[in-house]
């Protein structure tokens, strides 16, 4: 595993507790994922999301566009705001958060001044993991985003409860449990 050094003190949340910290200039970072945009390093004291804006810090680290980047200009759909849920990741799981089952429900309605106002309801796969405010603010950023949406709102909820039954086909080929 190739090892990078950040350039610069860097905010970056302590997985997965949840927590925001700065690391310091000079920290070695070990890259171990970069989905969704986002990069998942580890260093000599855990596991760290560092946000895409804030990954040029990584010495030696080229953002690219990521597979599945949702689309923001266009006309708005359904499927595009899908399509945007499916650039969300949890940073130690390598399937975004629609294959893994998270997301319950979506509601979409047409606001007065005729654009779109999206709500979802997702959960996580444990009670109390301190990312689930980060995910669920990665998810409602990239629904506001989309084209026409003037309100983008995501709820964590229990009900019910995750379970591995609800990984999608293709969630279950990524992570080798077919």
């Amino acid at each position: 595993m190739n090892s990078n050094t950040l350039t610069r003190e860097t905010t970056a949340t302590a997985i997965p507790a949840g927590d925001t910290v700065k690391l310091p200039a000079g920290t070695v970072v070990h890259i171990m994922q970069t989905l969704g945009g986002n990069v998942t390093v580890r260093t000599d004291h855990g596991l760290f999301r560092i946000n895409a804006q804030d990954a040029e810090a990584i010495a030696g680290y080229t953002a690219k566009a990521f597979a599945g980047q949702a689309e923001t200009s266009g006309e708005f759909s359904e499927q595009a705001v899908w399509a945007a849920l499916k650039t969300c990741f949890d940073p130690e799981i390598p399937v975004n958060i629609v294959d893994l089952g998270l997301v319950y429900d979506l509601n979409v309605e047409k606001t007065e001044s005729g654009g779109h106002a999206v709500e979802v309801k997702m959960t996580l796969t444990a009670p109390g993991c301190g990312m689930g405010p980060v995910i669920a603010e990665d998810a409602r950023q990239k629904i506001a985003a989309l084209p026409s949406v003037e309100s983008a709102k995501v709820h964590i909820v229990w009900d019910p409860v995750w379970g591995p039954q609800m990984i999608s086909p293709e969630g279950r080929k990524v992570l080798g449990l077919e």
